[in-house]
């Protein structure tokens, strides 16, 4: 209905603005005199801004609608017409400054003056005068007209109201405008008296009527004022005793039906009234406590301090209460509840009473006793936690102490390979084998000793009372010997044995975290020592452990510190000794402890994450370094740079991105590059380094093989593989001369290689027999020390001068004497 509001105020403006057009025109100038324009300058000015309010409604009586019906009757139609809506303009400005209001308003007040005027000559043929006395007709004209004017004004004002509210017409009209039709049938039969008093005594009977409707006017203001504070206040009263009831009901059913019990009890403890949740928490009925005191119904070791706080109640000392007890229910069970006792007077007799207002809280007291066990155990095993587990050790420490010569030991146990059993069978059955471990684990201990799950794999035991340390060493032996019978887990037969590291008081720790500790530590060196065993501690552990730690720490600081440095080991061509090539090595020149071997510090490095900033620079750095000797010798492309990459460095998603940034940066020709990957590295999967392969090899990078036929058997997937280079693993070469397979091994390798159309680098050549049974096989390269040692930057630049023909220094003794070795071949 709200796109119809406006149409239909348009639709009123424009046949408000023609019932004035006409109503002009019928307006005879001469009729209207200086007594219309006062009476208009009365109606606008004053009219409009005097109301009455009409008590327990919404409507009012305007003087102005008085003014309106006596212009009708005193100067016809039109003059009142036009009266009608000027006074509705200008009443309109008080209350809004919305154009299309006020024009609306004054023709809806226009369109209703018409339609009275109308009606009244329709059916009375002519205007009614006052000069018809107080006839019937008069009268019967006066009501027309006010009902007339009633019915059109608020008629069309209800519509737009109910189109702009989206409302029911009649709805709107019956709530807003039924009851001011009191103030058209009031302000009609005013017009019609003054008019008769005009009529007989002149115009200025108005003037003379002016006082006595001022004094009406405030002292009907008055009167509805007295009657408005009269009802107000006797509302307020009606509405105090309302609510006093209301209260006494509300606490009445408040007592009876609250979920909480609750309780009136003299002050020697007699229950005097109670509820029914009261009876349901201790399970008696209503008779059966009203018959019995609290005290019967409390807990022993409760019932002192209940009674100590009412005594304290009743002396004045405090003015309430709050306690945790426990109850007796009926049935024998303990039940937690929070008790609250204030006091009170008794309304009749003016004697204290003990209002009990008592709360189960069983539920939460249970609910706190599981969070308590849930926070000191482990949720999967049921065993004890961490936090507890260290508890225990800190009280042993603390009992060892105060007793001399009390031996204790800490185990700490990890699971053999536990990830591959989670991998292959899932989680759900690698669970159920923790489960499984845990019952054993207990199965393996006295009574008194504690073992707890830390998490994931990890197991410890807590041994206490022993004898000797070799008690301990006994229980390891007993859970690795339990441990190893297969556990069956979902129709699966599943092996698995652990890793145990025992660390005894014997050291005299202070802290239950060094014990812990001590224990972790000999649990590693069981599972470097090749699993499935047991190691006690000893000081020697702790400080290789700390030189560990502390060479990780050094490895953290070395690059900031430029402490690494590259060396460079040639790769000669067998058939005609030229250097075709130089692996770049990392080594590490530490401060204090010198050159530090790779052996020492790589697996560390690795480990930690450290291998890739490391790598990054060692790639950087072979680079530059070639690319200087390029630019210092001139010798092209002929020459490559061989540079290792780790498996770590291999899975980096922006190593493309690397290896081309470094190249730009160097301007290396990516052909001088070959990066060397290990044969396991390309193993892990499959897929995803083929993929990887082809993008470096995109770069026009060349790739190499790595310590080829140590790993996993790649053979299967060797042609998919972009390889340009395979290495022969030293291990082969070094054991050539006193083991006919390695040597077999080696010469598959070179076969294997030449039927792909890759090179063949031999790695770890030392001796001339090495060498000789290399050529035999036709290798196509070969690295060692037979040749050259890795050579420093200077001592490499050197070799590649002389090399080279740029200095006629003699070159190395070994590669001096390759027409030798080559006679050998």
């Amino acid at each position: 209905m709200t796109r119809y509001a406006k149409p239909f105020q348009w639709t009123v403006i424009a046949l408000g603005a023609s019932l004035i057009v006409i109503s002009a025109r019928g307006i005879s100038v001469e009729s209207l005199d200086l007594r219309f324009v006062f009476l208009s300058l009365i109606t606008i000015v004053i009219g409009s801004r005097v109301t009455i309010p009409i008590p327990r409604t919404k409507g009012y009586v305007s003087v102005s609608d008085t003014f309106i019906f006596l212009a009708i009757l005193l100067y016809g139609g039109g003059a009142a017409v036009l009266l009608a809506a000027v006074e509705a303009f200008f009443s309109s400005l008080r209350f809004t400054r919305k154009k299309l209001t006020i024009i609306f308003n004054a023709s809806v007040m226009a369109c209703s003056t018409f339609m009275a005027v109308w009606a009244t000559q329709e059916f009375f043929g002519r205007t009614i005068k006052s000069n018809d006395g107080y006839s019937a007709v008069y009268v019967m004209g006066i009501c027309l007209m006010a009902l007339v004017q009633y019915a059109t004004n608020s008629g069309m004002v209800a519509v737009a109201f109910a189109c702009k509210s989206n409302q029911p017409l009649w709805l709107t009209w019956r709530k807003h405008f039924l009851w001011t039709s009191i103030t058209y049938f009031a302000g009609a039969a005013a017009a019609g008296i003054i008019s008769m008093l005009i009529q007989a005594f002149g115009f200025y009977a108005l003037l003379s009527t002016t006082p006595i409707i001022i004094i009406v006017y405030f002292t009907y203001c008055t009167y509805l004022k007295n009657i408005e504070a009269s009802n107000t206040q006797a509302e307020q009263a009606q509405r105090h005793v309302e609510e006093l009831r209301e209260s006494e009901e509300r606490f009445r059913s408040a007592f009876d039906y609250a979920t909480i019990g609750m309780a009136l009890v003299s002050p020697e403890g007699r229950w005097l009234q109670v509820n029914h949740s009261l009876s349901e928490i201790l399970g008696y009925c209503e008779e059966d406590l009203l018959e019995t005191n609290f005290q019967n119904v409390t807990h022993g070791d409760d019932l002192d301090a209940v009674i100590g706080n009412i005594r304290q109640l009743l002396d004045g000392k405090i003015p309430s209460f709050q306690i945790e007890k426990r109850y007796l229910h009926k049935e024998g069970q303990v039940v937690w509840t929070h008790l609250g006792v204030s006091l009170i007077r008794d309304a009749h007799d003016n004697s204290l009473r003990l209002l009990f207002q008592i709360q189960d809280i069983t539920d939460r007291k249970r609910a706190e006793e599981r969070l308590i066990h849930d926070a000191f155990h482990d949720a999967l095993t049921g065993l004890p936690n961490r936090a507890l587990f260290m508890d225990h050790l800190k009280m042993a420490i603390n009992r060892a102490k105060r007793s001399d010569g009390r031996l204790y030991a800490a185990l700490f146990l990890d699971l053999d390979r536990f990830k591959v059993i989670n991998d292959s069978l899932g989680h759900m059955v690698g669970d159920q084998l923790l489960v499984g471990i845990a019952r054993r684990l207990e199965s393996c201990l006295r009574p008194g000793d504690t073992v707890a799950r830390l998490g994931g794999d990890e197991f410890t035991i807590l041994l206490e009372n022993l004898c000797d340390v070799s008690e301990a060493i006994e229980v390891a032996e007993r859970v690795q010997l339990e441990l190893a019978v297969p556990f069956n887990l979902c129709g699966h037969e599943v092996f698995t044995t652990t890793s145990i590291g025992i660390a005894p008081s014997t050291i005299c720790y202070e802290r239950a975290e060094d014990l812990l500790r001590d224990a972790d530590t000999a649990m590693y060196r069981a599972k470097m020592n090749g699993k499935k065993r047991h190691e006690v501690f000893d000081r020697a552990m702790h400080e290789r452990a700390m030189g560990l730690l502390q060479l990780e720490s050094d490895l953290r600081r070395a690059i900031d510190r430029n402490e690494f440095v590259l060396h460079y080991q040639p790769i000669v061509a067998a058939d005609s000794y030229n250097i075709r090539g130089f692996e770049a090595l990392v080594r590490w020149q530490h401060p204090e402890r010198g050159f530090i071997s790779p052996l020492d510090f790589i697996a560390v490095a690795e480990e930690t994450g450290m291998i890739i900033p490391i790598g990054q620079w060692v790639l950087a750095e072979a680079c530059r370094q070639m690319r200087e000797w390029q630019d210092k010798l001139d010798f092209g492309a002929q020459l490559t740079m061989s540079v290792n990459l780790s498996g770590k460095q291999f899975t980096q998603p922006d190593l493309i991105e690397q290896i081309s940034r470094t190249l730009h940066e160097t301007n290396l020709d990516p052909r001088c590059l070959k990066l060397e990957i290990t044969e396991s590295t390309v193993m892990e999967n499959i897929n995803t380094a083929v993929e990887m392969l082809h993008q470096i090899r995109a770069l026009g990078v060349e790739l190499s093989i790595d310590d080829f036929g140590t790993g996993y058997s790649s053979l299967s997937h060797l042609h998919r593989f972009p390889i340009d280079t395979l290495k022969n693993d030293r291990s082969f070469v070094s054991s050539m001369s006193n083991n006919t397979e390695n040597a077999e091994i080696v010469s598959t390798i070179i076969t294997l290689a030449r039927s792909l159309k890759m090179d063949v680098v031999a790695e770890g050549v030392e001796t001339q027999n090495q060498f000789a049974q290399l050529c035999a096989l036709k290798c196509d390269y070969v690295q060692g020390f037979y040749f050259s040692r890795p050579l420093d930057v200077d001592s490499a630049f050197e070799l590649l001068c002389k090399t080279l023909g740029y200095d006629s220094a003699p070159l190395p003794n070994k590669i001096l004497t390759h027409a030798t070795a080559l006679a050998a071949c």
